[in-house]
């Protein structure tokens, strides 16, 4: 199934999709896409739902996210294009939870900024609590899949001294949707095609069979550095063409656009603004 979050920021609404791709009002079934819920999703018949009319906003499809957590360098062509040796063992950094917003709502660079990048990776859903699970149970602790664009500013992130957080952390960094997508839905997580275009140049296509770590692997190994619970959030790494990467580096401006593709997980938008 298809899950998502509809209406204004602040007051989102959960909500599935029908087979013609319409939102259907969960909320007379759960509260919110949240917490305990995600450990057992509603199995319910979309078209027994009320449809929503018009064309709501869509918001983060999880609400209430306790931990955003990143895994660095996590494709081998994105970390040579960094100058950086594949890493032994994944990158785990962390991503403040207020970066989190909509697939299609604006990302604003923060005062200051001179490197905003882009970086469209498979963001992977906690549906139960993962503490020092096997790489084999792992993805039996997965509530579904969507698209994370981890937004990072390089000069705060890599010029600035200290760790990356300072580059992943300011708000709008962190756009999460369209849909939560079940795992039945997805399929193999390590068969995803990744797309990210900039102003309709394709800049990024990947597939997730290149990740260094697979998804089981990335769960299990965080899992014995701190307890995973329902609704945490783990980015998997971005493949390469970002803008860090490039010959000629290229990194956002105001009234860039860029659109985010997985296979079976939907897309993305957003416009790219400047806070004053």
């Amino acid at each position: 199934m298809r899950f998502v979050r509809f209406g204004e920021a602040g007051a989102e609404r959960p909500g599935v999709l029908d087979s013609a791709g319409n939102v259907r009002d969960l909320s007379s079934v759960v509260g919110d896409l949240a917490s305990d819920v995600l450990t057992a999703l509603p199995d319910v018949d979309p078209e027994s739902l009320p449809r929503v009319e018009g064309n709501p906003r869509l918001g983060p499809p999880v609400a209430q996210v306790g931990k955003l957590i990143g895994i660095g360098l996590n494709y081998s062509d994105h970390a040579a294009e960094a100058g950086m040796d594949p890493p032994k063992e994944p990158i785990i950094f962390m991503k403040a939870t207020s970066s989190i917003v909509g697939p299609y709502d604006d990302v604003v660079l923060p005062r200051g900024s001179e490197k905003g990048d882009w970086e469209v990776e498979l963001g992977v859903v906690i549906g139960s609590q993962a503490k020092y699970v096997s790489e084999a149970n792992a993805l039996d602790h997965v509530a579904g899949y969507m698209i994370i664009n981890d937004v990072s500013e390089r000069a705060f992130q890599i010029e600035r001294g200290g760790q990356w957080t300072k580059g992943k952390c300011a708000d709008t960094f962190g756009p999460m949707g369209p849909w939560l997508v079940t795992p039945d839905e997805v399929g193999d997580p390590q068969d995803l095609d990744l797309t990210l275009d900039l102003n309709g140049e394709a800049v990024q296509r990947g597939n997730t069979s290149k990740m260094i770590f697979g998804v089981a692997h990335i769960i299990s190994y965080v899992s014995h550095f701190m307890s995973l619970n329902p609704g945490d959030v783990i980015a998997t790494g971005t493949p390469a063409g970002v803008g860090m990467g490039m010959k000629l580096q290229r990194f956002l401006r105001e009234g860039d656009v860029m659109e985010l593709g997985i296979s079976r997980l939907g897309h993305q938008r957003q416009v790219v603004g400047r806070d004053g």
